[in-house]
């Protein structure tokens, strides 16, 4: 189901209409108009417009917020690293490359 637009006049008697979602969540409120015509056509500029919109993030740098004090995640303990000497990785790859079954090519000499 799609959102729904609502007409409604406020407090101030302007009309005004909000775009809610299927659960009534309201997600926008929109400028005050004069007369319900001009909302409506208000509305129409939205649906034509909003499906394109780009976006324009006029947010300031975000700052470093504070650490909490505690988290509700375990610790979890780093895993002991075990190096094997270079030597000993080049002796184990060497079987991998070796051919499987016989000579590539049939006709090599």
């Amino acid at each position: 189901m799609a959102g729904m637009f609502e007409l409604y006049v406020d407090p101030e008697s302007c009309f005004r209409f909000r775009l809610t979602a299927p659960d009534g969540t309201v997600m926008a409120v929109s400028k005050a108009f004069d007369t319900k015509t001009a909302a409506v056509a208000g509305i129409a500029e939205v649906r034509e417009y909003a499906g394109m919109g780009h976006i324009t993030d006029l947010c300031p740098k975000a700052r470093k917020t504070a650490q909490p004090d505690s988290y509700d995640l375990p610790v979890i303990q780093p895993h002991e690293v075990r190096r094997l000497q270079a030597a000993d990785v080049h002796g184990r790859t060497r079987p991998i490359r070796q051919p499987a079954i016989g000579p590539r090519w049939a006709g090599a000499v």
